[in-house]
């Protein structure tokens, strides 16, 4: 059962953002959309495929991003979690694995499949990603490849409409990114009364020393189990 109505700031960069803000307000709860990121598409960006095995995703920005400029679908997926994963099967990959962790946990579970590889794995996403999977996996003796198809830069809130959205009961938070930024935020802002909500515990990491009401991630990188924690409190 649903607790009281409660003012939920989502954080995601659109268009996602407002796919999520329509599930919050599902759940009987008022949805902010304030992204803190803003993903621009790189142009003219060239996908060679030649030698390719594998494709690995850390978030589901770049399976996006890679679906608007390729067809290729056939290459099998390896994603960082559960929600990249659902992405990567919206847009029309069959063959998809996730790693439900972190981009170490994605790299340790491509390196054990290392045999079933006749190529390199290519990394499609931003040109300052979360963690080095590339560096990650060559450690493992995997090839790998970059592919940068967008940017993501931090979102400037005006000093007022920074001090209200403080005042939200809970933030939902979807990407380490958009946590650093966050943190960054609430140095300036306080809002010690704030929960932060995040997909993963790699997710929250970067408010380790920020204060607040509480923090707190699902066993499972699914936006439908972050959203479960709206209404549970410690």
């Amino acid at each position: 059962m649903a607790g009281r109505r409660q003012r939920i700031w989502i954080t995601r960069a659109q268009p996602a953002a407002d796919a999520t803000a329509e599930r919050v307000r599902a759940l009987g709860h008022d949805a902010v959309v304030a992204p803190l990121l803003a993903v621009r598409a790189l142009s003219d960006v060239a996908v060679d495929l030649r030698g390719v095995a594998a494709l690995a995703f850390t978030s589901a920005n770049g399976v996006r991003a890679f679906a608007d400029v390729s067809g290729e679908r056939a290459l099998k997926v390896f994603a960082v979690g559960a929600a990249t994963a659902q992405a990567a099967r919206a847009s029309g990959f069959k063959s998809v694995l996730s790693a439900d962790g972190d981009v170490e946990a994605l790299a340790d579970g491509i390196a054990a499949r290392r045999g079933e590889l006749r190529g390199a794995v290519l990394h499609p996403g931003a040109a300052e990603p979360a963690g080095d999977l590339s560096g990650a996996l060559e450690k493992h003796g995997v090839e790998a490849r970059r592919l940068i198809l967008y940017e993501t830069a931090p979102v400037t809130l005006a000093e007022a409409e920074a001090e209200a959205l403080g005042r939200s009961d809970a933030v939902l938070l979807h990407s380490p990114r958009a946590a650093q930024v966050l943190a960054k935020l609430l140095k300036a802002h306080p809002a010690p009364h704030l929960r932060a909500l995040g997909l993963s515990k790699a997710v929250v990491k970067p408010l380790a020393r920020t204060p607040l009401a509480g923090k707190a991630f699902p066993p499972f990188p699914l936006e439908a189990a972050l959203l479960n924690l709206i209404d549970r409190r410690p």
